[in-house]
């Protein structure tokens, strides 16, 4: 028998059970917390940063979302290197292996956008917001079915974001701090009403 293509054989086997299987290491609460302080920060961003300083704005919801996406993802991190045996460990990896593309991609058009040129950073809202939701797409093989109203939820703010990037109008605190604060609630209530509520006896 040949060994290696019977191991691999298993090894695709194995991936596509864990496809049909829904992850569960993302948790509301973390999300959610992640999502107010998308909302918090928006509410505590001063006018004048957006309106002339672009580059301050850029610099401060980067921070914003590093700290945001950490709060997001503790739970997975501490599981991951505390509590997960090797499978968990495993699905883990594939589910943020197809998020993170997505935010390499937004993080390369942010830097890219910036080096370029301070006129074309309004439009950086739109893209992020579009970039979360293609992450969301992609993850959603092994998300609640319900989570592709979140992507599009991400989708629909991103080309609004982007319609309205006029130019030399200032940056809006809400249009970052809004959408995500706001996708992020819905995306905690997905995930809690699909797999952390008690169901009814």
């Amino acid at each position: 028998m040949d060994l290696p293509r019977a191991l691999g054989q298993l090894a695709d086997i194995h991936q596509q059970i864990a496809k049909g299987e829904v992850y569960r290491g993302y948790r509301s609460l973390p999300v959610a917390a992640s999502g107010l302080m998308g909302l918090a920060a928006a509410w505590a961003q001063t006018p004048a940063l957006g309106a002339s300083d672009p580059m301050g704005f850029v610099v401060y919801w980067t921070v914003i979302a590093a700290c945001a996406g950490f709060v997001g993802a503790s739970e997975i991190i501490y599981n991951y290197v505390v509590h997960d045996d090797r499978a968990a460990r495993r699905q883990t990896k594939q589910v943020v292996g197809q998020f993170l593309p997505s935010m390499l991609a937004g993080a390369i058009i942010t830097a890219s956008f910036v080096h370029l040129s301070e006129a074309l950073i309004p439009v950086l809202p739109g893209l992020w917001a579009i970039c979360f939701g293609i992450g969301i797409f992609a993850s959603r093989p092994y998300l609640p079915r319900a989570s592709g109203w979140v992507a599009l939820f991400y989708y629909a703010a991103g080309v609004a974001l982007l319609w309205n990037a006029r130019g030399p109008e200032p940056l809006r605190a809400w249009w970052v701090g809004g959408t995500f604060g706001a996708g992020q609630l819905m995306a905690a209530l997905v995930l809690y009403w699909n797999l952390e509520r008690a169901p009814r006896s």
